[in-house]
This record gives structure tokens, sequence and C-alpha cells, in this order.
């Protein structure tokens, strides 16, 4: 899978949504999480739908935490912690997957960088 190459005057956008990312995993650490939560839900809305690029695409941003990972998965980079590399989850995010989407195209423009473990060693 090709990743989409983002003009370069567009890049201070995914720096942002990386931000956001940064603020979300904090953010699971706090208690009376509900306001704040909210807003960080506005601004990802905000970049998916209202940023004023070309045509009309916006940013989408996914956390891939609990997912099913496999080496023919093409939108995370992952580093395996433990010994086995069979029936694989995504343990740790650091950095999420960020796609474009215009119309029905829905390119990567940023693959995750994840840390996967076999769900056999999770305890």
């Amino acid at each position: 899978m090709q990743t989409y190459k983002l003009p370069k005057e567009y890049e201070v956008y995914l720096n942002m949504l990386n931000q956001v990312f940064e603020m979300e995993k904090k953010l699971e650490k706090i208690q009376e999480t509900n306001s704040i939560s909210r807003n960080l839900t506005r601004l990802k809305e905000m970049f998916e739908q209202n940023l004023p690029f070309e045509n009309g695409f916006g940013l989408v941003i996914h956390n891939p935490i609990g997912e099913d990972y496999n080496q023919t998965r093409l939108d995370c980079e992952a580093n395996i912690a433990g010994e086995s590399t069979e029936n694989l989850v995504i343990i740790e995010v650091i950095r999420p997957i960020i796609r474009v989407k215009q119309g029905g195209l829905n390119q990567i423009v940023q693959k995750a960088v994840v840390v996967v473990q076999s769900k056999n060693s999770i305890s």
C-alpha cells in the first residue's frame, strides 16, 4: 500500500493531529475527563470535515490500540514485545494512523508506530 504524500504546506496539520493524539493518551490517565474529551472529539471532527483543503478532503486520526496485528498489515510499523510472534495484538500506540479522506478515497498519510505482543503472553 502506497502512502499518500501530503503537500508540504499541510504537514502542520499532521503535527497538530499527533498532538491531539498525545493529549488523548494523557487524558486516559485523568479522572473527570468528560469535558476535555468532548473538546478533543470536536477538534478531530474539524480536521475531518472543515479543513480548507482543495477538493474538500479531510484528515482522519485512528488509534489502533487493542486491534489484532499481523505482518501483512500495512498501516502500522510494529515492535514486538516478548518472544512469540503468533496471535499478536497492539498493546501500545506511539503514533496514530492518519488518513486523508476525499469522497470515497481513503489513503494513509501516516502509518502508526505500535508495540505488539502475543495474546498468549498477556496476563
